[in-house]
């Protein structure tokens, strides 16, 4: 699949500071997972199986959508046996990462160590569902084998678990429209295949592994998730659809849907073609 910009429209939405933006999407992907689980989803091997395939991101606003999740679980499984509630059953849904750094662990840098204090430890979905990437052997050197070896591991694992893609795609974006560990003017970005080892990232730690745009241009749903006034001219890039090797933002898009979640201070001036915005209450 080419990395240039999909012709699939994306919509703004524009919430009314980073607690909004944060309670909103959490409840968003509630409603989405719970709706997959009860509808099939893109499916496995087999089709159909009921299982939703989320793609999980980092940073302030990303993390913090996955402590509003396990704060939503706790409050459904209390009152589960008073009434029911939209909930979700965590022990149907695959989790994967955007990207990971290549380092130990135990590394606070790790995505998925964030993830799990956050959501995943506290929702008794299956460790096997999680699928995390490799990390360095012993004293290995990051920038050596080991990297390309942890990026075709889980290029497997998504052959595996996620064959026809995902349901859910979660993206923060930076200030220069980053996505992953995809950055403007890399190669990365014109990758064919669905996982990448980075090398020399422009933003520490430097050596990752990244889902590239064409995989996740596999996902039904992308959702970009934006806060702050220093990331404001990137959101319009995105939203717009310019073009990815000067802004990668632009080049994430869902193959059913694509919304790009800004808090005030995020919000596009002006969005030509297409896009739609839509203010929340």
């Amino acid at each position: 699949m080419s990395a240039e910009a999909s012709p699939v429209p994306a919509e703004c939405v524009v919430w009314q500071n980073r607690d909004d933006l944060v309670s909103g999407v959490a409840r968003r992907m509630v409603e989405l997972i719970a709706s997959v689980q009860q509808g099939g989803g893109v499916g496995g091997v087999h089709g159909p199986d009921g299982y939703a395939r989320v793609v999980l991101t980092g940073g302030g606003a990303g993390i913090g959508v996955l402590s509003e999740l396990a704060a939503l679980d706790r409050a459904a499984r209390a009152v589960a046996d008073s009434f029911p509630v939209v909930a979700v059953d965590w022990s149907r849904v695959h989790v994967f990462f955007g990207d990971e750094r290549y380092v130990p662990a135990d590394d606070p840098e790790r995505n998925e160590g964030q993830a799990d204090a956050a959501l995943l430890s506290h929702v008794g979905i299956p460790a096997e569902n999680v699928h995390r990437y490799a990390v360095p052997a012993g004293d290995e050197d990051p920038a050596g084998p080991g990297l390309d070896r942890a990026a075709q591991e889980y290029s497997q694992c998504l052959e595996r678990f996620a064959p026809e893609g995902f349901d859910l795609h979660l993206l923060g974006m930076g200030p220069e429209g980053h996505v992953n560990s995809l950055f403007p003017g890399t190669a990365e970005l014109t990758s064919e295949r669905s996982v990448v080892p980075v090398r020399n990232c422009p933003k520490p730690p430097p050596e990752r592994v990244s889902l590239t745009l064409a995989e996740v241009r596999r996902a039904r749903q992308v959702w970009l998730l934006v806060c702050g006034s220093a990331k404001k001219e990137a959101a319009g890039h995105a939203v717009s659809g310019d073009d990815p090797a000067g802004w990668p933002a632009a080049g994430a898009r869902g193959s059913v849907s694509t919304v790009v979640h800004v808090d005030a201070d995020a919000a596009p001036d002006t969005v030509p073609g297409p896009a739609k915005v839509r203010q929340t209450p």
